[in-house]
Protein backbone atom coordinates (compact mmCIF):
# COMPACT_ATOMS: atom_id res chain seq x y z
CA UNK A 1 0.00 0.00 0.00
CA UNK A 2 2.93 2.35 0.67
CA UNK A 3 4.91 1.73 -2.35
CA UNK A 4 1.41 2.62 -4.33
CA UNK A 5 1.20 6.23 -2.76
CA UNK A 6 4.98 6.94 -3.45
CA UNK A 7 4.42 8.10 -7.12
CA UNK A 8 1.45 10.50 -6.38
CA UNK A 9 3.64 11.99 -3.43
CA UNK A 10 6.42 12.51 -5.96
CA UNK A 11 4.13 14.17 -8.17
CA UNK A 12 2.13 15.99 -6.38
CA UNK A 13 5.74 17.37 -4.58
CA UNK A 14 6.74 18.37 -8.24
CA UNK A 15 3.17 20.42 -9.09
CA UNK A 16 3.68 22.46 -5.42
CA UNK A 17 7.07 23.82 -6.39
CA UNK A 18 6.00 24.48 -10.14
CA UNK A 19 3.18 26.13 -7.95
CA UNK A 20 6.09 27.80 -5.66
CA UNK A 21 8.38 29.06 -8.80
CA UNK A 22 5.88 30.52 -10.38
CA UNK A 23 4.64 32.52 -8.07
CA UNK A 24 8.24 33.73 -6.79
CA UNK A 25 9.37 34.36 -10.32
CA UNK A 26 10.55 37.74 -10.89
CA UNK A 27 8.49 40.72 -13.33
CA UNK A 28 9.93 40.80 -16.57
CA UNK A 29 10.20 44.54 -17.40
CA UNK A 30 8.54 46.48 -19.38
CA UNK A 31 9.53 47.32 -23.20
CA UNK A 32 8.51 50.07 -24.80
CA UNK A 33 9.75 51.07 -28.90
CA UNK A 34 12.31 54.30 -28.83
CA UNK A 35 13.11 56.24 -31.63
CA UNK A 36 16.62 55.82 -33.38
CA UNK A 37 18.79 59.16 -33.71
CA UNK A 38 21.50 60.16 -35.75
CA UNK A 39 24.90 61.99 -35.44
CA UNK A 40 25.82 64.75 -37.34
CA UNK A 41 28.12 67.77 -37.28
CA UNK A 42 26.31 71.09 -38.12
CA UNK A 43 27.37 74.61 -38.97
CA UNK A 44 25.64 77.87 -37.62
CA UNK A 45 24.94 80.16 -40.50
CA UNK A 46 25.76 84.01 -40.84
CA UNK A 47 24.85 85.50 -44.51
CA UNK A 48 27.44 87.91 -45.17
CA UNK A 49 29.44 89.28 -48.96
CA UNK A 50 30.97 86.18 -50.16
CA UNK A 51 33.68 86.63 -53.36
CA UNK A 52 32.73 83.26 -55.78
CA UNK A 53 35.47 81.85 -57.84
CA UNK A 54 35.86 79.88 -60.56
CA UNK A 55 38.55 77.32 -61.77
CA UNK A 56 40.41 78.12 -64.88
CA UNK A 57 42.95 76.15 -66.71
CA UNK A 58 44.65 77.86 -69.40
CA UNK A 59 47.13 78.06 -72.12
CA UNK A 60 50.08 80.95 -72.25
CA UNK A 61 49.65 83.08 -75.85
CA UNK A 62 51.92 86.19 -76.50
CA UNK A 63 49.68 87.67 -78.94
CA UNK A 64 52.58 90.52 -79.75
CA UNK A 65 55.45 87.47 -80.47
CA UNK A 66 57.52 88.45 -83.86
CA UNK A 67 58.43 86.33 -86.53
CA UNK A 68 61.71 87.37 -88.24
CA UNK A 69 61.85 86.58 -92.04
CA UNK A 70 64.57 87.19 -94.30
CA UNK A 71 64.12 89.91 -96.66
CA UNK A 72 66.69 88.69 -99.42
CA UNK A 73 68.13 86.12 -100.27
CA UNK A 74 71.62 85.28 -98.94
CA UNK A 75 73.89 83.73 -96.42
CA UNK A 76 73.25 84.34 -92.41
CA UNK A 77 76.37 86.81 -91.88
CA UNK A 78 75.60 87.13 -87.77
CA UNK A 79 73.42 85.08 -85.54
CA UNK A 80 74.70 85.91 -82.06
CA UNK A 81 71.09 85.33 -80.08
CA UNK A 82 70.67 81.58 -78.51
CA UNK A 83 67.34 80.11 -77.92
CA UNK A 84 65.53 81.24 -74.70
CA UNK A 85 67.83 84.52 -74.12
CA UNK A 86 66.27 87.89 -73.35
CA UNK A 87 67.45 90.99 -75.11
CA UNK A 88 67.03 94.50 -74.86
CA UNK A 89 65.31 96.95 -77.49
CA UNK A 90 68.37 97.70 -80.57
CA UNK A 91 70.30 94.40 -79.74
CA UNK A 92 70.66 92.90 -83.17
CA UNK A 93 69.08 89.02 -83.42
CA UNK A 94 70.64 88.18 -87.29
CA UNK A 95 71.90 89.51 -90.31
CA UNK A 96 72.40 88.94 -93.85
CA UNK A 97 76.03 89.05 -95.35
CA UNK A 98 77.07 92.28 -96.55
CA UNK A 99 78.43 90.55 -99.83
CA UNK A 100 74.53 89.04 -100.82
CA UNK A 101 73.08 93.10 -100.08
CA UNK A 102 75.54 95.11 -101.93
CA UNK A 103 74.64 93.26 -105.39
CA UNK A 104 71.11 93.71 -105.30
CA UNK A 105 71.47 97.50 -104.25
CA UNK A 106 73.75 97.80 -107.25
CA UNK A 107 71.89 96.49 -109.62
CA UNK A 108 68.21 98.11 -108.49
CA UNK A 109 70.34 101.88 -108.55
CA UNK A 110 71.89 101.37 -112.13
CA UNK A 111 68.40 100.19 -113.51
CA UNK A 112 66.74 103.83 -112.25
CA UNK A 113 70.12 105.67 -113.66
CA UNK A 114 69.78 103.35 -117.11
CA UNK A 115 65.89 104.86 -117.39
CA UNK A 116 66.49 108.19 -116.38
CA UNK A 117 69.33 108.27 -118.90
CA UNK A 118 66.61 107.04 -121.79
CA UNK A 119 64.84 109.84 -120.73
CA UNK A 120 67.08 112.42 -121.39
CA UNK A 121 67.88 110.76 -124.71
CA UNK A 122 64.32 111.04 -125.28
CA UNK A 123 63.87 114.77 -124.57
CA UNK A 124 66.66 115.41 -127.21
CA UNK A 125 65.31 113.60 -129.64
CA UNK A 126 62.31 115.22 -129.65
CA UNK A 127 63.93 118.63 -129.52
CA UNK A 128 65.86 117.10 -132.98
CA UNK A 129 62.84 115.85 -134.36
CA UNK A 130 61.20 119.57 -134.16
CA UNK A 131 64.16 120.76 -135.36
CA UNK A 132 64.46 118.41 -138.45
CA UNK A 133 60.53 118.59 -139.11
CA UNK A 134 60.97 122.64 -140.35
CA UNK A 135 63.77 121.50 -142.26
CA UNK A 136 62.12 118.48 -144.06
CA UNK A 137 59.11 120.32 -144.33
CA UNK A 138 61.16 122.99 -146.85
CA UNK A 139 62.51 120.19 -148.77
CA UNK A 140 59.05 119.03 -149.40
CA UNK A 141 58.08 122.64 -150.28
CA UNK A 142 60.99 122.64 -153.04
CA UNK A 143 60.28 119.16 -154.27
CA UNK A 144 57.06 120.01 -154.75
CA UNK A 145 57.75 123.27 -156.45
CA UNK A 146 60.45 121.13 -158.68
CA UNK A 147 57.65 118.71 -159.32
CA UNK A 148 55.19 121.38 -161.18
CA UNK A 149 57.90 122.98 -163.08
CA UNK A 150 59.14 119.49 -164.33
CA UNK A 151 55.36 118.67 -165.58
CA UNK A 152 55.22 121.88 -166.89
CA UNK A 153 57.90 121.54 -169.24
CA UNK A 154 56.50 118.33 -170.00
CA UNK A 155 53.80 119.59 -171.01
CA UNK A 156 55.68 121.79 -173.39
CA UNK A 157 58.02 119.32 -174.46
CA UNK A 158 60.94 120.69 -172.84
CA UNK A 159 61.46 117.60 -170.59
CA UNK A 160 61.24 113.74 -170.92
CA UNK A 161 58.94 111.70 -169.05
CA UNK A 162 61.97 110.41 -166.81
CA UNK A 163 62.77 113.65 -165.28
CA UNK A 164 58.81 113.97 -164.60
CA UNK A 165 58.74 110.46 -162.85
CA UNK A 166 61.96 111.46 -161.19
CA UNK A 167 60.78 114.69 -159.24
CA UNK A 168 57.45 112.80 -158.74
CA UNK A 169 59.45 110.12 -156.92
CA UNK A 170 61.50 112.78 -154.98
CA UNK A 171 58.25 114.95 -154.01
CA UNK A 172 56.71 111.62 -152.30
CA UNK A 173 59.92 110.77 -150.72
CA UNK A 174 60.08 114.19 -149.07
CA UNK A 175 56.36 113.50 -148.00
CA UNK A 176 57.11 110.70 -146.28
CA UNK A 177 60.22 112.16 -144.90
CA UNK A 178 58.08 114.93 -142.83
CA UNK A 179 55.01 112.37 -142.34
CA UNK A 180 57.55 110.07 -140.53
CA UNK A 181 58.63 112.68 -138.43
CA UNK A 182 55.28 113.97 -137.61
CA UNK A 183 54.60 110.63 -136.03
CA UNK A 184 58.01 110.81 -133.81
CA UNK A 185 56.80 113.72 -132.35
CA UNK A 186 53.57 113.15 -132.09
CA UNK A 187 54.53 109.81 -129.96
CA UNK A 188 57.17 111.51 -128.14
CA UNK A 189 54.28 112.27 -125.61
CA UNK A 190 53.61 108.28 -125.48
CA UNK A 191 57.29 106.79 -125.37
CA UNK A 192 57.86 109.66 -122.44
CA UNK A 193 55.02 108.55 -120.29
CA UNK A 194 55.89 104.67 -121.19
CA UNK A 195 59.94 105.69 -119.62
CA UNK A 196 58.41 107.93 -116.71
CA UNK A 197 56.67 105.09 -115.51
CA UNK A 198 59.62 102.46 -115.92
CA UNK A 199 61.27 104.76 -114.30
CA UNK A 200 58.66 105.44 -111.30
CA UNK A 201 58.64 101.30 -110.94
CA UNK A 202 62.38 100.99 -111.09
CA UNK A 203 62.35 103.65 -108.09
CA UNK A 204 59.77 102.07 -106.15
CA UNK A 205 61.96 98.40 -106.73
CA UNK A 206 65.18 100.50 -105.42
CA UNK A 207 63.27 102.06 -101.99
CA UNK A 208 61.77 98.14 -101.53
CA UNK A 209 65.94 96.97 -102.19
CA UNK A 210 67.44 99.41 -99.80
CA UNK A 211 64.66 99.12 -97.33
CA UNK A 212 65.27 95.29 -97.49
CA UNK A 213 68.89 96.31 -97.17
CA UNK A 214 68.26 98.11 -93.94
CA UNK A 215 66.14 95.06 -92.65
CA UNK A 216 68.66 92.66 -93.63
CA UNK A 217 70.19 93.45 -90.23
CA UNK A 218 67.25 92.81 -87.76
CA UNK A 219 67.26 94.28 -84.64
CA UNK A 220 64.76 93.71 -81.64
CA UNK A 221 62.36 95.95 -81.84
CA UNK A 222 61.44 95.57 -78.01
CA UNK A 223 63.00 94.17 -74.73
CA UNK A 224 61.80 90.07 -75.28
CA UNK A 225 62.40 86.77 -75.32
CA UNK A 226 64.05 84.96 -78.68
CA UNK A 227 62.36 81.76 -79.84
CA UNK A 228 61.69 79.50 -82.48
CA UNK A 229 65.63 80.09 -83.59
CA UNK A 230 65.52 77.79 -87.29
CA UNK A 231 68.93 78.88 -88.87
CA UNK A 232 72.84 79.29 -88.17
CA UNK A 233 75.48 81.24 -89.10
CA UNK A 234 76.40 80.57 -92.84
CA UNK A 235 73.05 78.90 -93.78
CA UNK A 236 71.53 79.89 -97.01
CA UNK A 237 68.00 81.69 -96.50
CA UNK A 238 65.28 82.68 -99.15
CA UNK A 239 63.10 85.80 -98.94
CA UNK A 240 60.35 85.40 -96.85
CA UNK A 241 62.14 82.31 -94.87
CA UNK A 242 61.35 82.53 -90.99
CA UNK A 243 64.37 82.75 -88.70
CA UNK A 244 63.66 83.05 -85.78
CA UNK A 245 60.83 84.44 -83.44
CA UNK A 246 60.77 87.45 -80.49
CA UNK A 247 57.80 87.70 -77.73
CA UNK A 248 57.80 90.41 -75.06
CA UNK A 249 58.85 90.20 -71.72
CA UNK A 250 55.80 91.68 -70.51
CA UNK A 251 52.04 91.08 -72.02
CA UNK A 252 51.69 87.51 -72.04
CA UNK A 253 48.14 86.40 -71.90
CA UNK A 254 45.72 83.37 -70.64
CA UNK A 255 43.44 81.98 -72.47
CA UNK A 256 40.89 79.87 -70.77
CA UNK A 257 37.32 78.45 -71.61
CA UNK A 258 34.68 79.72 -69.67
CA UNK A 259 31.24 77.66 -69.26
CA UNK A 260 28.64 79.81 -71.11
CA UNK A 261 26.54 80.27 -67.72
CA UNK A 262 29.14 82.37 -66.70
CA UNK A 263 29.64 84.75 -69.73
CA UNK A 264 27.02 86.78 -69.23
CA UNK A 265 27.87 87.61 -65.79
CA UNK A 266 31.49 88.47 -66.63
CA UNK A 267 31.12 91.32 -69.55
CA UNK A 268 28.59 92.32 -67.05
CA UNK A 269 31.04 93.18 -64.86
CA UNK A 270 33.60 93.91 -67.15
CA UNK A 271 30.99 96.40 -68.80
CA UNK A 272 30.55 98.10 -65.38
CA UNK A 273 34.50 98.74 -65.06
CA UNK A 274 35.03 95.91 -62.64
CA UNK A 275 38.21 94.61 -62.07
CA UNK A 276 38.38 90.81 -62.18
CA UNK A 277 41.51 88.78 -60.91
CA UNK A 278 42.61 85.63 -61.39
CA UNK A 279 45.32 83.83 -59.39
CA UNK A 280 47.94 80.77 -60.08
CA UNK A 281 47.42 77.66 -57.79
CA UNK A 282 51.03 78.57 -56.31
CA UNK A 283 49.88 81.93 -55.92
CA UNK A 284 53.31 83.55 -58.02
CA UNK A 285 51.38 84.57 -60.79
CA UNK A 286 48.41 87.26 -61.04
CA UNK A 287 46.15 87.68 -64.25
CA UNK A 288 43.20 90.39 -64.95
CA UNK A 289 40.51 89.47 -67.45
CA UNK A 290 40.20 92.14 -70.01
CA UNK A 291 37.78 90.63 -73.13
CA UNK A 292 36.50 87.81 -74.21
CA UNK A 293 37.64 86.17 -77.91
CA UNK A 294 35.05 86.63 -80.61
CA UNK A 295 34.14 83.19 -81.14
CA UNK A 296 32.90 80.74 -79.00
CA UNK A 297 31.57 77.06 -79.35
CA UNK A 298 29.26 74.56 -77.33
CA UNK A 299 31.92 74.08 -74.42
CA UNK A 300 32.03 77.87 -73.65
CA UNK A 301 33.82 80.92 -74.96
CA UNK A 302 37.42 81.77 -74.22
CA UNK A 303 38.23 84.80 -72.00
CA UNK A 304 41.57 86.42 -72.63
CA UNK A 305 43.92 86.87 -68.81
CA UNK A 306 46.56 89.53 -68.69
CA UNK A 307 49.42 88.87 -67.14
CA UNK A 308 50.24 91.21 -64.20
CA UNK A 309 53.68 91.45 -63.33
CA UNK A 310 56.98 89.89 -63.99
CA UNK A 311 56.48 86.55 -66.34
CA UNK A 312 58.79 84.76 -63.47
CA UNK A 313 59.48 81.55 -64.97
CA UNK A 314 56.37 81.40 -67.56
CA UNK A 315 56.73 81.07 -70.99
CA UNK A 316 54.33 80.63 -74.37
CA UNK A 317 52.46 77.44 -75.27
CA UNK A 318 52.14 76.56 -70.88
CA UNK A 319 49.11 75.06 -69.20
CA UNK A 320 48.78 76.81 -66.29
CA UNK A 321 45.34 76.51 -63.90
CA UNK A 322 43.80 79.77 -62.18
CA UNK A 323 41.46 80.74 -59.83
CA UNK A 324 39.09 84.02 -61.63
CA UNK A 325 37.44 85.88 -58.73
CA UNK A 326 34.04 86.79 -59.48
CA UNK A 327 31.74 89.99 -58.48
CA UNK A 328 30.94 89.92 -54.82
CA UNK A 329 27.72 88.61 -53.93
CA UNK A 330 25.77 89.78 -51.09
CA UNK A 331 23.38 87.72 -48.73
CA UNK A 332 25.20 84.37 -49.29
CA UNK A 333 27.05 81.81 -47.07
CA UNK A 334 29.89 79.25 -47.81
CA UNK A 335 28.82 75.55 -47.02
CA UNK A 336 30.87 72.21 -47.17
CA UNK A 337 30.08 70.56 -50.58
CA UNK A 338 29.07 67.55 -48.60
CA UNK A 339 25.86 69.34 -47.58
CA UNK A 340 24.71 69.45 -50.74
CA UNK A 341 21.77 66.83 -51.55
CA UNK A 342 21.22 67.15 -55.44
CA UNK A 343 21.62 70.14 -57.25
CA UNK A 344 20.08 72.57 -55.06
CA UNK A 345 18.85 71.34 -51.46
CA UNK A 346 19.57 71.29 -47.90
CA UNK A 347 18.84 70.27 -44.72
CA UNK A 348 18.66 72.30 -41.69
CA UNK A 349 18.45 71.37 -38.11
CA UNK A 350 15.31 72.57 -36.26
CA UNK A 351 14.43 73.39 -32.31
CA UNK A 352 13.36 69.78 -31.85
CA UNK A 353 16.18 68.22 -33.14
CA UNK A 354 14.99 67.33 -37.05
CA UNK A 355 16.09 67.60 -40.42
CA UNK A 356 14.32 70.16 -42.63
CA UNK A 357 14.76 70.34 -46.35
CA UNK A 358 14.86 73.65 -47.73
CA UNK A 359 16.03 74.70 -50.92
CA UNK A 360 18.99 77.02 -52.19
CA UNK A 361 20.78 78.43 -55.54
CA UNK A 362 23.85 77.91 -55.82
CA UNK A 363 26.44 80.39 -56.70
CA UNK A 364 29.61 78.82 -57.59
CA UNK A 365 32.82 78.26 -55.58
CA UNK A 366 33.93 80.19 -52.75
CA UNK A 367 37.59 79.83 -50.78
CA UNK A 368 37.39 79.36 -47.07
CA UNK A 369 40.20 81.22 -44.94
CA UNK A 370 42.18 78.71 -44.58
CA UNK A 371 42.08 78.05 -48.42
CA UNK A 372 39.91 74.92 -48.49
CA UNK A 373 36.71 74.99 -51.46
CA UNK A 374 33.38 75.23 -50.06
CA UNK A 375 30.14 76.03 -52.09
CA UNK A 376 28.70 79.12 -52.09
CA UNK A 377 24.95 79.50 -51.50
CA UNK A 378 21.73 81.60 -51.20
CA UNK A 379 18.40 80.91 -50.33
CA UNK A 380 15.23 82.68 -48.32
CA UNK A 381 15.83 79.86 -45.81
CA UNK A 382 19.77 80.28 -44.76
CA UNK A 383 19.00 83.25 -42.39
CA UNK A 384 21.80 84.15 -39.17
CA UNK A 385 22.13 81.12 -36.40
CA UNK A 386 20.13 78.50 -38.80
CA UNK A 387 22.04 75.39 -38.45
CA UNK A 388 23.05 73.55 -41.32
CA UNK A 389 23.66 69.91 -41.17
CA UNK A 390 27.12 69.55 -42.76
CA UNK A 391 26.90 65.45 -42.65
CA UNK A 392 25.89 63.96 -45.93
CA UNK A 393 23.48 61.24 -44.77
CA UNK A 394 22.36 58.07 -47.58
CA UNK A 395 18.89 58.43 -45.59
CA UNK A 396 18.39 61.86 -45.31
CA UNK A 397 14.80 62.90 -45.59
CA UNK A 398 12.58 65.74 -43.51
CA UNK A 399 11.34 64.55 -39.97
CA UNK A 400 14.61 62.41 -39.27
CA UNK A 401 15.65 62.89 -35.59
CA UNK A 402 19.40 63.77 -35.48
CA UNK A 403 21.75 64.78 -32.33
CA UNK A 404 24.98 67.25 -32.59
CA UNK A 405 28.56 65.32 -32.75
CA UNK A 406 30.85 67.23 -30.88
CA UNK A 407 30.82 71.55 -31.37
CA UNK A 408 29.09 73.49 -34.22
CA UNK A 409 31.19 74.62 -36.59
CA UNK A 410 31.41 78.80 -36.87
CA UNK A 411 29.33 80.88 -38.49
CA UNK A 412 30.61 81.11 -42.61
Amino acid sequence: MLKRLIPAVIIAIGIAGFAFLKMTRPEPAEVTATERSWRVQVQTLEPGTHTPVLPLYGELVAPEQVTVTATLPGRIGARPVTEGERVNAGDLLVALSEADIEPALAQARAQVRDLEAQIRSEQVRYRNDRAALESEKTILENARRQLERTRSLVDRNLASREALEAANDAAARAELTVSARQRSIDEHPSRLQSLEAKLAQAQASLANTERNAERARMVAPFEGVVTDIRVAKGDQVSPNQVLLSLYPAQGLELRARVPEMFRAELLDSLARGETLTATSADGQHSFRLVRFAGTSDASGTEAILRLAGDPGGLRPGGLLPVTLERAPREQTVAIPFSALYGADRVYLMTDEGRMRQVSVNRIGEARADDGERRLLVSGDALVSGARLITTHLPNALTGLKVDVSGTEAPAQ
